[in-house]
């Protein structure tokens, strides 16, 4: 049994151009993930040849305002046609827009029931584009304690319950381990429960965001409790190199190489 491995091309590579950085993932045998993609080539990324594993799924907007959730569907549909292009499976969101530094456009402490509300219609809204277009969204759980405070839905069992709530194959989960592990703990059991919600996992170590082995999480174990459970989906690295990238690609290879 293996799993699909990827590495987002934001955070690795970072002395090349962007289209290089593609590349080389690619070549080193990783499918390559991507953030904002109205910053991008698309045309020159096709060209690399590479395999696309996940893109943002909005340029901006939120779950909850009407407003904005209008803007945020607008948007979806959007990088919908650029994932055509792209040829990429999934596209991630989050609880609401993020500017450049990570943070929530509009932060939000607290949700009420008729923010919860909104935020299912907004995503069952988003799920019937998804199915229309033969593609799946995923919602990404953020830790709040270090990168994102202030974003609402962040947990991972906010996500949960959102996906649950739209019970629709193009609503899944993008479980990220390295949030959770910031906020939440308890990884091997989590990440097992929520596997039926799952439509990807993402890592990195904690401190730091940087590839497994440079922190606390044990990533071989957890490779391992995902083998047992039956997981052959994508793992993606979201994560800054500690050091030279591809040595980085290695170590996050060698974490979730089964024996």
């Amino acid at each position: 049994m293996t799993f699909t491995l990827a590495a987002n091309a934001e955070m690795l590579f970072l002395d090349r151009p962007f289209v290089d950085r593609v590349s080389r993932i690619h070549e080193l045998g990783f499918e390559v993930e991507i953030w904002d993609w109205t910053a991008k080539d698309l045309d020159a990324l096709v060209a690399t040849g590479a395999s696309f594993s996940s893109m943002t799924g909005y340029v901006s907007g939120e779950l909850i305002d009407p407003e904005g959730a209008e803007t945020f569907l607008e948007s979806a549909a959007r990088s919908l046609e650029a994932a055509e292009r792209l040829d990429c499976p999934r596209l991630n969101v989050h609880g609401t827009g993020l500017d450049s530094a990570g943070l929530p456009v509009r932060p939000t402490w607290h949700t009420e029931g008729d923010d919860w509300l909104a935020a299912v219609d907004t995503l069952r809204k988003l799920a019937e584009l998804g199915e229309r277009a033969g593609r799946v969204f995923t919602i990404e759980n953020l830790n709040t304690r270090v990168d994102h405070p202030g974003t609402p839905f962040a947990r991972s069992e906010d996500t949960a319950r959102l996906v649950q709530a739209v019970n629709s194959p193009a609503l899944r989960m993008n479980f990220d381990i390295y949030h959770a592990q910031i906020d939440e703990g308890n990884l091997i059991e989590r990440t097992i429960r929520y596997l039926p919600l799952i439509g990807e996992i993402q890592v990195a170590d904690v401190p730091g965001r940087k590839e497994p082995g440079t922190g606390e999480i044990n990533y071989p174990a957890i490779a391992r409790g995902l083998a047992e459970a039956g997981y052959t989906g994508t793992i993606a690295l979201e994560a800054w190199a500690s050091g030279e990238s591809t040595a980085a690609l290695t170590r996050f290879r060698e974490s979730f190489a089964l024996p």
